[in-house]
């Protein structure tokens, strides 16, 4: 298979507007860029952005190794907690859903990482009524659907010319319309 690939999907809660969930990923070769990537990453903490693996529990990582890097500065420890705790379940939960479903090709599991950038809504600090089982839902799905709209190429480039000027950016729409 040729690395790197690159992947994003875009899950809304079912139930809370602050469990929606948008991971950007790249997967590729632990001995080649993303490794190198990777390493640096996990190793170069920046404060506010920390990096940390995806892990099923406090010390059990999944495979692919995956790298999860906040898109929003943290600056709560609630939000730390939330991101540590659902959202960071519900991507290690995405990536062996990608694994037991054939998207990554068990022999691939200890060759290739993952780099996830990871969005969470900082107004989840202030919610009272966030629905934490939505929350890991939304980031569990929208994981395994970054994985596989990676691993599978799409969307392709056929595909973008042809619904090129039939798909508007919402924010870009929401602009237009003078909702932001």
């Amino acid at each position: 298979m040729d690395y790197p690939r690159i992947g994003e999907a875009l899950v809304r809660g079912e139930r809370h507007r602050l469990a929606a969930a948008e991971p950007e990923l790249m997967i590729g070769d632990l001995n080649g860029p993303v490794g190198v990537a990777f390493a640096n990453l996990l190793g170069g903490q920046v404060e506010g952005h920390t990096r940390v693996l995806a892990l099923l529990n406090a010390d059990v990582a999944v495979k692919p190794a995956t790298l999860m890097v906040s898109k929003v500065t943290v600056k709560k420890n609630k939000y730390t907690s939330i991101l540590m705790g659902s959202v960071q379940a519900g991507i290690a939960h995405g990536v062996l859903d990608a694994v037991r479903d054939g998207t990554i090709p068990r022999d691939q599991c200890d060759k290739i990482g993952i780099i996830a950038a990871i969005w969470l809504y900082p107004e989840v600090v202030e919610a009272t009524d966030l629905d934490y089982e939505d929350l890991f839902n939304t980031h569990r799905k929208s994981m395994h659907l970054a994985i596989k709209k990676a691993m599978s190429g799409e969307p392709t480039i056929e595909w973008l010319l042809e619904n090129q000027d039939k798909i508007v950016h919402s924010y870009h729409q929401k602009g237009l319309d003078g909702k932001l």
